[in-house]
């Protein structure tokens, strides 16, 4: 089945997001990167992967972020990894990963603010998954084999992270319906059927 898309996707923890995504992938036969994304930037900056993997989705200093950004729109990435904090050679190393893996062709890239890297890119969809808590509770709950007040607490400091990670790197805000081209309530049709509706939304939108 033929697309031509890069698909982000941004997710509440506990919606199925990453699910989908993989599912998503998996029914275009293009690849999925989420935690993968962590080696392709290791890989590629040479530095090591524990070091993305501290850093992943968690905002840094304002200052350093300034530092960044001044970096990334003056064009300085043919040598990026000049004399800079660490912080800034993580961000710069994955929103080169990102962009890397979308101009490799059609694929799936789960949160870490892809959609912001790539909101140049035409052929970017950006998605937004979420769901009610309590059915992110019953999820989590289940998924990981723990109490309901467990899952409850450990779904808040996850979306408290992301957003927080969003929010500082982007100039949206996370969960917005007006961030991406689509937010969808995972629990009303359930992951397959919403996959499904997923791919015919992007059909659509590519065919405009």
């Amino acid at each position: 089945m033929a697309m031509n898309s890069i698909i982000t996707i941004g997710r509440e923890f506990g919606s199925g997001g990453k699910e989908i995504g993989v599912k998503l992938a998996e029914a275009y036969k293009i690849k999925c990167y989420d935690k993968e994304l962590l080696s392709v930037a290791a890989k590629e900056s040479g530095f090591c992967q524990d070091i993305f993997n501290s850093y992943d989705e968690r905002p840094t200093n304002s200052f350093l972020y300034s530092l960044v950004m001044d970096t990334y729109s003056m064009g300085y990435l043919s040598n990026p990894y000049l004399d800079m904090p660490l912080d800034q050679k993580v961000f710069l190393a994955q929103f080169e990963a990102i962009k890397k893996v979308a101009n490799e062709g059609p694929c799936v890239i789960v949160g870490r603010c892809a959609d912001y890297a790539l909101s140049d890119y035409k052929n970017c969809v950006s998605i937004f998954v979420h769901a009610p808590l309590e059915a992110r509770i019953q999820r989590i709950s289940q998924k990981q084999q723990i109490n309901t007040s467990a899952a409850k607490d450990l779904i808040v400091k996850t979306d408290k992270k992301r957003a927080s990670y969003y929010n500082f790197y982007s100039n949206k805000k996370w969960g917005a319906a007006s961030s991406y081209n689509l937010s969808i309530d995972s629990s009303v049709l359930g992951i397959d059927k919403t996959v499904e509706f997923l791919m015919d939304y992007i059909t659509a939108k590519e065919s405009r």
